[in-house]
């Protein structure tokens, strides 16, 4: 085994993970505030379900999709640590800006500028993490690094609800937003930039000069939708995304409206809920790539597929359950199998690529799947609430909810295709299946 391969994270690399994962959790706590907040929000200013979707969907992920490839290419070229912590402090300015929004055209500018921000978040730490931590530790590293949405998720329902239980629900936006403009300060001044690359052990990836020239912008671009692979898993995430980002950005409210839960309860078994279940199912699924894809890469699609599958009959019963009690007991099964695909799917498009290539590559990632999942899964389901209000006024969003089964059964679709055709590359190339 090479060095490299065999290299272990040193304190440092460490420091750096936490850094980075406590961005990402703010990232995702500013994101989900206004799904956290629905329903006071929805009582402030007089929005619809339908107007709900589309601001935490479409319009959201329309900047943070587009802008972060230009983004990715630029953070490939220059310091990524730089353009994290510019990214940080713009989304962190812009949800202060939302608790100052006193119309719903102001809160869509307002959360249009997150998107902007948070768009040099999430692929500028994936490429950092993957030049701090060897092959073979990478799965694990990211999947503590993807414990940042349950946690922000978690902390967002805690203290967003709490803040807003005891003010209001624009003193929220305001205290957390300030967090985050001091946490981008501190990214500036205390991660470090590494070396492009140096620990990965493929001779030509890292010892060629040719190989290491700076990645042209289009020519990634081309490379990443020429292959099958990187294309496939990206739209099997899509179709996992357009369930979770759905149930995500609407469940405070569904819990809430039709399930009887107020904000203070909310802010305590939700939250716990949310951190508990999600972490053990984002760190879960990154050892299991780590235990498993040696033996063959096929364990990127089959760990996810499996994970979705588990997850179907606990969703079920979740929009079923007559009470809130019992609909957060359903709820642990899809809280943790959920999100089973994103650490295997970061570590595979991460390990397809060139170092050079990586930060592009994970912004075309989440290009993809998050215009397909975040796009619209809360713009479907805000829409079809709408659409059955008039003839199902008390439980129109649980309708809804059942809607979102046949996604659940595409997704695992995809990744079994996806697995097939891991297996055939394997069969190809004379890796190990």
């Amino acid at each position: 085994m090479s060095t490299a391969a065999a290299a272990r994270p040193d304190a440092r690399a460490w420091f750096v993970l936490g850094m980075l994962c406590f961005v990402y959790v703010l990232n995702f706590l500013d994101r989900q505030l206004l799904s956290i907040l629905a329903k006071p929000i929805q009582d402030d200013l007089q929005v619809t379900d339908g107007q709900l979707g589309r601001i935490s969907g479409l319009y959201f992920a329309l900047f943070y999709c587009l802008i972060s490839i230009p983004v990715g290419w630029l953070a490939d070229r220059t310091n990524r640590v730089r353009v994290l912590s510019f990214a940080c402090a713009l989304w962190s300015a812009a949800t202060v800006a939302c608790g100052f929004s006193s119309t719903y055209p102001q809160l869509v500018a307002a959360r249009m500028a997150v998107g902007v921000g948070e768009a040099g978040g999430v692929p500028p730490s994936y490429a950092i993490i993957s030049d701090y931590f060897a092959p073979g530790t990478r799965g694990t590293a990211l999947g503590l690094f993807n414990l940042g949405p349950p946690l922000g998720q978690a902390l967002g329902v805690a203290f967003g609800a709490s803040i807003a239980a005891a003010y209001s629900w624009r003193s929220a936006f305001v205290v957390l937003g300030a967090v985050g403009v001091v946490t981008a300060l501190a990214v500036y001044l205390f991660v470090r930039e590494p070396e492009r690359g140096r620990l990965d052990f493929k001779p030509s990836a890292v010892q060629s000069p040719l190989a290491m020239e700076k990645a042209g912008f289009y020519e990634t671009v081309a490379m990443f939708f020429s292959r099958p692979v990187l294309v496939f898993v990206s739209l099997a995430c899509g179709a996992t995304q357009f369930v979770t980002y759905a149930s995500l950005n609407f469940t405070t409210l569904f819990l809430m409206r039709e399930k009887g839960m107020t904000l203070n309860e909310v802010a305590v078994y939700y939250a716990l809920l949310i951190g508990i279940g999600i972490s053990a199912g984002m760190y879960a699924s990154g050892r299991l790539i780590d235990k498993f894809a040696p033996r063959g890469k096929h364990a990127y699609a089959m760990v996810p597929a499996v994970g979705l599958a588990l997850a179907i009959p606990f969703f079920i019963g979740f929009v079923w359950a007559p009470t809130w009690p019992l609909a957060l007991l359903f709820l642990v099964g899809p809280t943790f199998f959920n999100y089973f695909y994103l650490s295997p799917a970061v570590a595979l498009v991460q390990e397809e690529v060139r170092p050079q290539e990586r930060v592009l590559a994970g912004a075309l990632l989440l290009l993809v799947m998050n215009l397909i999942g975040l796009g619209l899964g809360p713009t479907y389901l805000g829409a079809v609430s709408d659409l059955l209000r008039d003839t199902h006024p008390n439980n129109s969003l649980q309708i809804a909810f059942y809607t979102l089964v046949p996604f659940y059964v595409l997704a695992v679709v995809m990744f079994l295709s996806l697995a097939r055709k891991l297996r055939r590359e394997a069969v190809s190339t004379g890796d190990n299946l």
